[in-house]
Order: C-alpha cells, then sequence, then structure tokens
C-alpha cells in the first residue's frame, strides 16, 4: 500500500515544528519539576504537625515555665520554704509574702515555688523508671511470642490488677523513712504495666513488617532486630503514653501526701501542703487553692501534651 504524497508532505512540516520547539525549551523549564524530592519521615511530620497545633505550644510554654520554676526557685523568691516563724502565721498577702503564710508561719509562694522541683522530680524519673521496666517487658513479649509471652503477660496482668495509689499505700507503709527515691520506686513498680501493653502489642505489629523480613534475610540477628528497626519503629505510641503518665505520677505522689504516706514532713510537697490546708479552708481558702492551682496546671500541661503528640503521631489523625 502506497503512502500519499501529499499527507507525507503536510506531516513533515509539522513533526519538524515539533522538533524545533523541544530544542528551543529552556532547561530551567524541565528542571523547576522537581521529582527526586523525598518524602518526609514519620518524626519529620510529626514534628511539622506539632508546631502547628496550639495545643502544643500553649503545652510546651507552660511546660517550659515549669521547668524553670522546678530549677530555679530561688530566682524567684527569697523565702525560704522550710523557714517557720509562728508569729507571722496566718498572715494575708503582703509585699513580704505575695501569697500570705500559713498557719505555721510557712511562705505559701515559697511552699509552691519549691514544691515545683519536688513533683516534677518524682514524676519525671518515676515515668523512667516505669518506662523502661513496661518498655523492656512489652518488646520481649511481643518479640519472642510463644510461652515467654505468655508468662510475661500473666505476670503483667497480676500486676495490672494491683491500682497504683493502693499498692504504693501498702509499700509506704511497710517502709520507716520515706524519700523521694522510695517514692519513685514505689510509684515505677506499680506503673508500668500500661506501658507494657502498649510496647507488646506495638512490637507485634511492627515485627512482621518487611523491613525486619529483610533485615533477618541480610543475616541481622534478632537482638540487631529488636533493637536497631523493630523498637524505634514501635515507640511512637509509648511515648504518647508516657507524657500523659507523667501527670498522673505527679498526681499519685502529691496524693500519697496528701494522706501522709508520701513524702516526710521536711520535704516540700504540694500534696503535704494541701493536707495542711484543709483545717483553714473555712478561713483562709487561698491557702488550699495555689497549691492545687499549681498541681492543676501542671498536670494539665503534660496531659495536653500528650494528647498533642498523639495527634501528630497518629496517620488516622493526619489524614484527618
Amino acid at each position: 500500500m502506497r503512502s500519499d504524497p501529499r499527507t507525507a508532505r503536510s506531516v513533515r512540516p509539522a513533526a519538524e515544528h515539533v522538533v524545533a520547539s523541544l530544542d528551543e525549551t529552556p532547561l530551567q523549564a524541565v528542571d523547576a519539576v522537581d521529582t527526586t524530592t523525598a518524602p518526609r519521615s514519620m518524626w519529620s511530620e510529626a514534628w511539622h504537625s506539632l508546631i502547628r497545633n496550639p495545643v502544643f505550644l500553649i503545652s510546651a510554654a507552660l511546660i517550659v515555665v515549669i521547668l524553670f520554676i522546678a530549677a530555679f526557685p530561688g530566682l524567684l523568691t527569697n523565702q525560704d520554704p522550710n523557714y517557720a516563724k509562728i508569729t507571722q502565721a496566718n498572715q494575708p498577702p503582703s509585699a513580704e509574702h505575695p501569697f500570705g503564710t500559713t498557719r505555721l508561719g510557712y511562705d505559701v509562694l515559697a511552699r509552691v515555688l519549691y514544691g515545683t522541683r519536688t513533683s516534677v522530680m518524682v514524676g519525671f524519673f518515676t515515668m523512667l523508671l516505669a518506662t523502661l521496666i513496661g518498655g523492656v517487658v512489652g518488646a520481649l513479649a511481643g518479640y519472642v511470642g510463644g510461652i515467654f509471652d505468655a508468662v510475661l503477660s500473666r505476670i503483667t496482668d497480676i500486676f495490672f490488677a494491683i491500682p497504683l495509689i493502693l499498692g504504693a499505700i501498702v509499700i509506704a507503709n511497710r517502709v520507716d523513712a520515706l524519700n523521694v527515691w522510695i517514692v519513685i520506686l514505689v510509684l515505677g513498680v506499680f506503673g508500668w504495666t500500661n506501658i507494657a501493653r502498649i510496647m507488646r502489642g506495638s512490637v507485634i505489629s511492627v515485627k512482621n513488617e518487611d523491613f525486619v523480613t529483610a533485615s533477618t534475610a541480610l543475616g541481622a540477628n534478632p537482638v540487631t532486630n529488636l533493637v536497631k528497626h523493630v523498637v524505634p519503629n514501635a515507640i511512637a505510641p509509648v511515648i504518647v503514653t508516657a507524657t500523659v503518665n507523667l501527670g498522673v505520677y505527679i498526681v499519685a505522689e502529691a496524693t500519697l501526701s496528701f494522706l501522709g504516706l508520701g513524702l516526710p514532713s521536711s520535704s516540700v510537697s504540694w500534696g503535704g501542703d494541701i493536707s495542711d490546708a484543709r483545717p483553714a479552708l473555712r478561713t483562709q481558702p487561698m491557702m488550699l487553692f495555689y497549691p492545687s492551682m499549681a498541681l492543676a496546671i501542671t498536670v494539665l500541661s503534660f496531659i495536653m501534651l500528650g494528647d498533642a503528640v498523639r495527634d501528630a503521631l497518629d496517620p488516622k489523625a493526619r489524614k484527618r
């Protein structure tokens, strides 16, 4: 079959025009389309989500202020929180005592400021201890599986059945001389169970991923897989829970001190000050208000931070 010469003559100029136009296209226009941009990692995406979340910004600002007060309470007051002058008891707010004094003559502002250090210290180190215990137990149970998983899960259930405050009260009654570190140890021993459950479930979902299978095929041993691949990709929900639990541990310490089973009276504690302010609730309610408000703001700040981090690390929340 022969081609029509007229069709060939009409097609040739059009083709030559297309080729010429391609040759004249600037290289900058081609380079403007960037197809090599790598997608953000989960942590990078979470950070960009956090800095646009007003809840995170507010809670982070409050926590920075709380940590500054805990680290440098002496910069905000020149009063000794352990110095009681009975002749200045039950004084109203003044220039020397902005929050007034207690029924024993303690400066309320100094007690609130120095109590921040104790509460934050107990909450932070209890969170570290509970996360360490629960993370190790949950990671081993989820990764090894089988009978080992069953045994660790039943041990976790036993501790989970014991309420945190009740277990701490029982142990505190058996200890003669309580201090900050014993309270941290007691709360950590009974506060790791929810971390273990969350870590176990997260490890079970991650250990069967393709990148873990590929690492095993390349000769990585189980310990390397667990430490380098499984745990880093399963730690996100644990971080969220640990952040929220920090506020829970602060409340637990304040509850023990309120009941007289926590820190000794020589230690400055919000829970102890709240307990001491009960007799003067009707006559001087502000003595109870200041430590209670400090406790509420601190706990609320960490809970808000945990909620913001959870929303940032939750893929479903990011899609919404």
